[in-house]
Parts: C-alpha cells; structure tokens; sequence
C-alpha cells in the first residue's frame, strides 16, 4: 500500500488569505485487497443468524411503531416501537395493567406470539381473557424474584420470535429493582436492537433510564362509582332504604367502574415523522408536554359467573 500527497495554496476570502490544503491518494496492493475480501467473508459467516448484513448501513433513526391498543397513548407516543425498549413506570393504580393487557390484546390480535415475564406471580389469566388477550398466543413466564425474572429476559431475548415481550416488576418493591446493575437493561435494549419484538418493562419507579427508547409515565386519576340497582336492596330493614337516593346510605350499595389514568412521555429517543414511524434523536420530554388519558373499567359480569366457569 502505497500514499502520495500533494500542495495546493487557495485563496479566501477578501484578505486573499493564503491556505494550504492537502490531498491525498491511497493505492492498495492487490493481495491486501484479497485479505480484507477474506476477513470480510469470515466475519460474515461468524455473524450468520445473528446479524443481518453486518457491512451495511443501516438507519438507526427509523424505527417502526404498533399500537399500544389504548387510542390515547398511541396518539401520545405515536405507539409502542420495535427493536426497542419501552419503560412504563407509575404507582399502583396508575392504569400499568391496564395498558399491559391492551397491548396484548393488540398483538396477539395480529396472530403475533406474546411473551409475559411475570416477576411478581401476579398475572390473571381470567382478567386477560376477559381484555381480548388470545391465551393461546401468550407465553406465561411466572418467576418469584428478580433474578429469575432477569434471567428468563435474557433467554427469550436471545431465542426471538416473539412480537411483544412484556416484562412485569410492578409488584416488586422498588428497593429492590434499584440494585439491578444499569448494565442489564443496557443488554436488554442491545438485545432487541434489530429484531421486531416490542420489549415492554412495567416498574412502580423508572429504572432503565436511558438505557429506554420510550418512557411513559403514568398517574392515578379519579375514580368512577355506580350505583347497585335499587332491587338489591330488598330485605334491609327500614323503609327510607328503598328509594334510590337513600340507596348511597348503603357501605355495600357503591360500585367500582374504574378510574382514569393520565400518560405523559419522560423520554424518547424518536420523535414523530411518517405514519407508523418515529424519526429523530434522543430529547427528554418537557414538563409542560401533553399527556393522554385513559379510563380503566371493571368488568363485573365476570363476577357473576360461577366458580367452576372462572376456572376454566
């Protein structure tokens, strides 16, 4: 291999300022060229099943989006993006479940294989069923701590095939979560870099931090109530319990439908361009963005079913 250089001097500017600019020309033997042909070829043939084209460029400001199932998140966040890792993080009550089954249900609708990483053992395969979750397109992983939970992360990480893994640490105190090295979600948004599975971590606390592609944020919101039909209040004593409006005197006569929830973005790395695509780099979400909100809804009915009926 051989370089030659060259002097040029240009004038700039009115000054007639004088610059010295120096170009070069590279000439490759031929049997180097030959070499780089051959570790190219090896490094191709190491990488085989794992990365795709190694040597091309790829548009990592491109990333494609999926809808989280709730109308105002995906309009929030343009929806949940592919190859990355999403934090969704709140206190209880805050709608986590809630967005959790609805993504689900988005995904196995699209006949996509599900993966749910149970951390807390806390997962209602009943109450999924009842949100339009498709049982049979939903890998249930039940673990007791979060080492498993980790450790079971990584497995299916590296196994893919899955459209959307979800991994729940909601029911696990947060104390513990923060002694989780920053180095294990760094792996985990390593891992699903490049491959179509939407990566979902659910947590009381955000943890990743950067390490996330999106973070959303949600918050509890008021509570909705309804009255028990005026019937079920046959055979109390005292006729002033018959009429509706004493029916609220009733500890027993309130129902739970279910309480708004209010989403705000804490971080993105992509900002919005084409439809179902973000483009853009990283930029934290200003205090004052817009949030969506949600409502949450109790399904008694499944209440009403008989035992036998619940556990099938």
């Amino acid at each position: 291999m051989t370089i030659a250089g060259e002097w040029w001097r240009i004038p700039l500017g009115e000054q007639k300022a004088k610059s010295v600019m120096r170009f070069w020309t590279l000439t490759i033997d031929p049997t180097m060229a030959a070499n780089f042909a051959a570790l190219r070829s090896k490094v191709e043939l190491a990488l085989a099943g794992r990365v795709a084209a190694p040597f091309n460029y790829r548009d990592r400001q491109e990333v494609v989006t999926v809808s989280s199932g709730i109308p105002e998140i995906d309009l929030l966040t343009g929806g949940l993006p592919r190859g990355a890792l999403t934090e969704i993080f709140g206190p209880s009550c805050s709608g986590r479940t809630s967005l959790l089954l609805s993504a689900l249900s988005a995904r196995t609708a699209q006949e996509e294989a599900c993966a749910l990483i149970d951390g807390g053992d806390a997962f209602d395969p009943h109450s999924a069923e009842a949100a339009g979750v498709e049982l049979r397109k939903l890998l249930w992983v039940r673990c007791r701590n979060v080492e498993q939970t980790l450790r079971a992360t990584d497995l299916l990480l590296q196994g893919g095939g899955f459209g959307l893994i979800a991994v729940d640490l909601s029911d696990i105190a947060p104390r513990l979560i923060r002694h989780v090295p920053l180095d294990s979600w760094f792996r985990f948004r390593r891992a699903v870099e490049d491959t179509p599975t939407v990566l979902v971590l659910l947590e009381q606390e955000s943890n990743a931090k950067s390490c996330a592609s999106l973070g959303l944020r949600l918050e509890a919101g008021a509570a909705g109530w309804s009255r028990m039909p005026v019937e079920g209040a046959a055979g109390v004593a005292g006729p002033e319990l018959g009429r509706a409006e004493d029916f609220s005197r009733l500890p027993w006569g309130w129902l739970l439908e279910g309480r708004s929830a209010r989403g705000g973005v804490s971080r993105s790395r992509v900002q919005k361009g084409n439809a179902g695509y973000f483009r853009g780099g990283f930029a934290a979400a200003p205090g004052t963005a817009s949030a969506g909100i949600f409502k949450t809804q109790m399904d008694w009915d499944f209440f009403n079913l008989p035992i036998a009926a619940k556990r099938k």
